[in-house]
């Protein structure tokens, strides 16, 4: 695709250091006294092509913009999509409650950020180049604060996905123990009472065993020791639970 052309006319140095294709980065070009400023406008999240904002200052100090004169208010106009692009991030930063929401935005900012910064750099070697204007100098200065912006949003809202993701992480991990402790409650009711339910299901079965018309002190005697087997179960239960318990936090300290 051929680069597209203005209704200007460039000095022929300017021209040597442009593509046949594309206008390319974001930067300053002065030569003749001639300053050629290729800027970009606010990118989209899903954009794949740059919407080119090309400004010609003449040796007279007059701006063009894409070969048309009030170069100045176009660049102005630039800036002022770039804010109003930002502020539009903050408001959706501040409406975001979930880490997709986040995400969503993350997808957003970040090209914006990275144009913004390249646009930033552009103005000031713009204003290098002619360090007298009062333009430039006025959109050096809003380039700057633009992407710095940018560049706290960035940061913020990646700091509030990190901080959800810990979160949901740590109620994961709570719920997780929650279970296990309710299971290991189970366990431990079922190590006390099971020696119990089997030997009263034995005895309750239907034959002949030699306790039918036994004193009620056997009974007593039957019922203290599958107590005391299932009090013997209960501490193997407890003492393979500390040792599981002992494991995870000596592996978490290795880990630390």
């Amino acid at each position: 695709m051929k680069r597209k052309s203005f209704a200007w006319t460039l000095p022929n140095a300017i021209e040597r250091r442009l593509g046949d294709s594309s206008y390319g980065r974001q930067r300053a070009i002065f030569e003749a006294g001639h300053l050629l400023l290729i800027l970009h406008a606010p990118p989209g999240p899903d954009d794949s092509t740059r919407d080119f904002r090309v400004f010609l200052r003449t040796p007279d100090g007059k701006y063009q913009y894409n070969g048309v004169v009030e170069g100045e208010q176009h660049l102005r106009r630039l800036l002022a999509d770039y804010r109003a692009r930002c502020d539009k991030l903050e408001e959706a930063y501040q409406d975001a409650h979930t880490p997709e929401e986040l995400f969503e935005i993350i997808e957003s900012v970040s090209p914006v950020k990275r144009s913004a910064g390249n646009l930033r750099d552009a103005l000031q070697e713009a204003r290098d180049y002619v360090p007298d204007d009062p333009l430039l100098i006025a959109m050096r200065d809003e380039g700057y604060e633009v992407a710095r912006n940018l560049e706290i949003l960035l940061g913020d809202v990646r700091g509030a996905l990190d901080f959800r993701i810990a979160r949901n992480t740590e109620m994961q991990v709570a719920r997780a123990t929650d279970m296990a402790t309710s299971q290991h409650k189970l366990n431990i009711l079922a190590a006390i009472t099971f020696p119990s339910m089997a030997i009263a299901t034995v005895l309750g079965m239907n034959l002949r065993h030699g306790f039918e018309n036994a004193s009620p002190f056997v009974f007593y005697l039957v019922f203290a020791a599958g107590l005391g087997v299932g009090l013997v179960v209960r501490s193997w239960v407890l003492d393979d639970g500390k040792r599981i318990a002992d494991e995870v936090r000596s592996r978490k300290g290795r880990d630390l």
